[in-house]
């Protein structure tokens, strides 16, 4: 019945018309089949059969273009549209010259039979969801002048047939996921103007011959991994006006020259984000910049003086940030009216000295902030817009801005300016940022704040503002975020906010408020966070919260409230933290989804139905709690006495063995004749205190012959050395010494069961050193620690240079393959707070994986912080300890930001202090990269049971490290500092022990924070800016062992550090 009724249709249709409908139309019709949503109906309402005109091409439906009988182009971009594209069928399309479907959500794969579109001239299939590799067939398409596959989810390599697009004008392959290197075919293209291949995986160098296409206007390769040296002759030759290349990995050429010049040609040059090195202050290369317009060189390491720039005539923006300049800024660049430049970025330097004033008309954005800039605020005319002067030296009082005009944004965070704001009116008209945070202004918060107009953001956190809140801010319709916590403000809150409040965020945290929780405050629709925490708020919490639709943070901590949480709270909540109150009854259901550090301490009438731990449920759940406490202790006490015997035994032990010992003779080499290591102060033969063991890197290897464990065993003779260890005996992360050798009488050789030598491959990732696996092999090596890796050991070599070996366990590592794609990222990791790695050793067996890194002597702040027997050198001076929490900000600020990735295995154990003056370098980076999940879940467990484990990494069966990981286990490394305790201790309670974090908060809402402080730093407390500035750091450590929503980054934490 169904075929007789399709023979009477086609019957009819044959009749009436004469034709069947046309190739082009099944085509479009076939396509239509895979729209999964239109919703705007702008495909599915017009492409129907009762509309198809029978001349051959459907010039009614929406987004067809026709030529005659036949379909000339298919325009569907911008309309949301859900597609399972089957682009195959346009190859019916014989007439197609345009298809363009970009910004929609159609997924699928460019066909193989694309070249047989052969009249195509426009393809655009950009911001999409296609995905696989490039077909072979796309280089024969002759006739393409267009091609846009950006923002979709290709991978695999470029194909040489690319060089088949002998017409193509413009190409871009951008944001997804290509890799391999870049085809010399590219610099075939003759027809070429633009090109752009950025944010993608390219990796290797940047093929020769670009400079040869006479039209390119545009190349734009940023976002790679490309490690080449910069090819000088493109620079000199090309004609591109647009030369984007930042974001990789590329170096200044092998002459220490940046360029040997740059094209007149080129207008616009992006450099940023890559390992440049050398200065610009030489003659050669004062001439490269002068027809430039746009130059961007930040994020390298670049050093030395600036230059004054008088040549670039035509540069309009400069942006230098985040290099090693040092010096003065240049007078011209700040008051010379014979430049045109309009924006300035110098931030993130090592710049230094006054400035007097910035008299340029027309400079209108200028960043110098995060260096040493000194005196007072310049005179300032002109018109600069955008003024950022944060995170200096600057001194004095606020009078000068009074003569400031046209300011848009100001930001003089994190300096040391004092006295109060002016009451200045007319000069911030168009004010809509101010930061003033992180300086000791004084007085009451100016009511001139009021009449700017347009003020959107308010900073004045962490200064010594007092007297009452101004409510009235409450009641600017401009203002979006209000931040004024950590001052000394009074009062109460009482406005009533206007309805037309665009407020979304509201600090007045740790500051002396007090009354009520302000009711009114409900009626701020649109605000995301407010933290009312630490201050003398009372009475029970309004129902008006649940009104706060938009509130995704809410912290009112370390106040006084009392009653019951409300029954409802917003849906978009995320953050939530009441502890240190006095509230009272059943946590509602849809809070309980909080921790319990959310909720206690504090609050002891406070309770789950459940009874999580920490909740006080009932009596009989009491007694229990009790009866464990006094369990806990009677292990604990227990623990300590078996410890004390087994320690006074291997001492009677020890001493036995040495009294019956013949002294042994001195170790020789290969040759017969004596190998001693150099003395230094942080290793000499022969010195009283107790260090590592002296073995060769063969017996290693011949001892592990057969053993299916990285750990050195009992049998293995290996001792781990003589500093205190909470657990000789397990595989902890715990490096107890750096550098100290046993004396003559405790040297011993392994037995060597065979002639075995490092027979593998010896890998390294720069030029530094030279070393056979032969060479290491007669390395005499002594035993450092134990982690969870493996075992770390300091080598000898030949000449004298120390290195340190770590040899990793058995079955922590990846395959071959992986782990040499993971460690050649390695490469080029220098920086004065990282430890650098050299290199590494790949063996014929499971158990020879070696890593080489760079000693550092004399230890690790483990062994100089904790007040343990074995402590090197007398306690940690204040001074001391600031620099090593700034220098490991630091280093942590390089990874996170120059390398993007995170460290992984922060502890005090992987920080190395450096030579006498104890410079931080943190070691151990980026080891998880290279290991199995299991190597790394053994990892997080090791750091749990250390004290460093963020709290998110116990919430998945798979936990991911991150940057904000590594900003908790940074916290927890500052809060040691502060206290000399090691953040694995359990402190005694008042029912229990307590760990560090818990221990630390607690003195703090008790109000007795400075207890905390190490008894060591006692006699320095007494001087008020070493008291605030252990305070200070006090703060930023309780930041960043906050939530992961509330957890600061590093760079923020790193700022803040260098301020104080």
């Amino acid at each position: 019945m169904k075929l007789f009724r399709t023979l009477v249709l086609a019957l009819f249709l044959v009749t009436a018309t004469g034709q069947l409908p046309s190739q082009d139309i099944l085509a479009l019709l076939e396509f239509k089949k895979g729209i999964k949503h239109d919703p705007t109906g702008y495909v599915l309402d017009s492409w129907n059969e009762e509309s198809i005109d029978f001349n051959g091409c459907p010039s009614s439906w929406n987004g067809i273009v026709c030529n005659g009988g036949n379909v000339a182009g298919v325009i569907l971009d911008n309309l949301g549209l859900s597609v399972d594209a089957e682009l195959s069928v346009f190859s019916n399309l014989t007439k197609l010259v345009k298809l363009s479907i970009s910004n929609n959500s159609m997924s699928g794969v460019i066909p193989d039979n694309i070249g047989e579109f052969k009249s195509l001239e426009f393809l655009d299939v950009s911001d999409n969801l296609f995905s696989l590799a490039l077909p072979v067939g796309i280089g024969k398409l002759e006739s393409l002048r267009n091609l846009s596959l950006a923002g979709n989810n290709f991978t695999g390599s470029i194909p040489d047939t690319i060089s088949g697009l002998v017409s193509v004008q413009s190409l871009d392959l951008s944001r997804n996921s290509l890799s391999g290197t870049l085809p010399t075919a590219l610099t075939e293209l003759n027809e070429l103007l633009y090109l752009n291949l950025s944010s993608n995986q390219f990796t290797k160098r940047i093929p020769k011959g670009f400079d040869g296409i006479a039209g390119l206007q545009v190349l734009d390769l940023h976002g790679n991994m490309l490690d080449d040296s910069l090819d000088g002759e493109f620079f000199l030759l090309s004609n591109a006006s647009h030369v984007d290349f930042s974001g990789n990995m590329l170096q200044s050429s092998s002459s220490g020259k940046l360029l040997p010049g740059i094209s007149e040609s080129i207008q616009f040059l992006n450099l940023s984000h890559n390992q440049l090195t050398g200065s610009l202050v030489g003659d050669a290369e004062l001439r490269l910049f002068g027809s430039l317009k746009v130059l961007d060189l930040s994020y390298n390491q670049l050093s030395g003086e600036l230059p004054g720039f008088n040549f670039a005539y035509d540069l309009q923006v400069l942006k230098l940030s985040n290099n090693r300049f040092t010096g003065f800024i240049p007078n011209v660049l700040l008051k010379g009216d014979s430049l045109l430049l309009t924006e300035l970025d110098l931030s993130g330097n090592n710049l230094s000295g006054p400035i007097s004033m910035i008299m340029s008309t027309n400079l209108q954005i200028l960043n110098l902030s995060s260096n040493g800039i000194t005196g007072e605020l310049p005179l300032l005319t002109g018109s600069c817009a955008v003024l950022d002067l944060s995170n200096n030296k600057l001194e004095g009082n606020l009078t000068r801005m009074s003569k400031w005009g046209n300011i848009e944004y100001l930001d003089l965070s994190q300096n040391r300016l004092t006295g109060s704001i002016p009451e200045l009116t007319p000069q911030f008209l168009r004010l809509n940022h101010l930061n003033l945070s992180r300086n000791s202004l004084t007085s009451t918060l100016p009511k001139a704040i009021l009449q700017y107009p347009k003020l959107r953001v308010l900073d004045l956190g962490f200064n010594q503002f007092d007297g009452p809140f101004l409510n009235d801010l409450l009641n600017l319709a401009t203002l979006e975020e209000l931040h004024l916590g950590n001052n000394l403000i009074s009062g109460d809150l009482k406005s009533s906010p206007s309805s037309e409040s665009n407020l979304r965020v509201l600090d007045v945290s740790s500051n002396r408020l007090n009354g009520y929780f302000p009711d009114q405050i409900g009626s701020l629709a649109g605000l995301q966070v407010l933290n009312l925490a630490g201050n003398n708020l009372s009475g029970s919490l309004p129902t008006s919260l649940a009104d706060m639709n938009s509130l995704s943070s809410l912290d009112i901590s370390r106040n006084n409230f009392t009653g019951s949480l409300p029954n409802k709270v917003p849906n978009s909540l995320q953050s939530f933290n009441v502890s240190y109150n006095d509230l009272s009854g059943i946590v509602p259901e849809n809070l309980r989804k909080f921790p319990t550090s959310s909720f206690y301490p504090g609050n002891s009438n406070l309770y789950f139905p459940g009874g999580p731990p920490g909740s006080n449920n009932a009596p009989a759940e009491s007694k229990k709690k009790r009866i464990n406490t006094i369990v806990k202790w009677v292990i604990v006490v227990s623990c300590v006495v078996a410890l004390i015997i087994l320690i006074l035994l291997a001492i009677f032990i020890h001493y036995i063995r040495i009294s019956r010992r013949t002294p042994p003779e001195p170790l020789r080499s290969k040759g017969g004749v004596s190998k001693r290591a150099p003395r230094n102060s942080s290793s000499v033969v022969g010195t009283e205190s107790g260090g590592a063991t002296v073995v060769s890197a063969v017996d290693l290897v011949s001892s592990r012959k057969g053993s299916s464990s990285g750990i050195i065993s009992p049998g293995e003779k290996m001792a781990a050395g003589t500093g205190y260890s909470p657990s000789k005996t397990s595989h902890l992360s715990w490096s107890p010494e750096s550098g100290d050798s046993f004396t003559a009488e405790h040297l011993a050789r392994l037995d060597v069961r065979s002639p075995d030598r490092l027979v593998g491959e010896l890998h390294f990732l720069d030029d530094t050193i030279t070393l056979t696996p032969e060479e290491l092999s007669r390395a005499p090596a002594e035993v450092l620690g134990r982690s969870s890796h493996g075992t770390s050991y300091r080598a000898t070599l030949d000449n004298g240079v120390f290195l340190t070996v770590k040899w990793l366990r058995e079955g922590v590592a990846k395959q071959r393959k992986e782990f040499a794609k993971e460690a050649k990222k390695f490469t080029n990791i220098r920086h004065p707070n990282v430890v650098g790695l050299r290199g590494y050793y790949w063996g014929p067996t499971q158990h020879e994986k070696l890593i080489l890194s760079d000693y550092i002597s004399p230890g690790s702040l483990a062994s100089f912080l904790y007040d343990r027997p074995g402590r090197k050198g007398p306690p940690l001076s204040w001074a001391q300890r600031l620099k090593i929490a700034v220098d490991v900000a630091r280093g942590l600020n390089y990874l996170h930001f120059d390398r993007a990735v995170p460290h992984g295995n922060l502890k005090a154990t992987n920080i190395l202090l450096d030579g006498p003056d104890l410079n931080a370098r943190v070691a151990d980076y980026c080891l998880h990269r290279l290991m199995t999940q299991a190597g790394t879940m053994e990892q997080i467990l090791d750091a749990g049971l250390l004290g460093y484990r963020a709290p998110e990494l116990t919430d998945t069966k798979k936990p991911l490290l991150s940057f904000k990981s590594d900003v908790y286990a940074f916290g927890v490394i500052l809060l040691e500092l502060l206290t000399g305790k090691c953040a694995g201790d359990v402190i005694p309670g008042e029912e229990e022990g307590i760990g560090l974090i818990e221990w630390v908060r607690l003195k703090v809402a008790e109000g007795s924070g400075s207890s905390c402080f190490d008894s060591a730093l006692a006699q320095e407390t007494g001087d008020p800016a070493a008291e605030k500035g252990m305070k200070e750091v006090l703060e930023i450590g309780l930041r960043c062992v906050r939530s992961l929503s509330e957890r600061p980054g590093i760079k923020t934490i790193y700022e803040d550090l260098s301020s104080i």
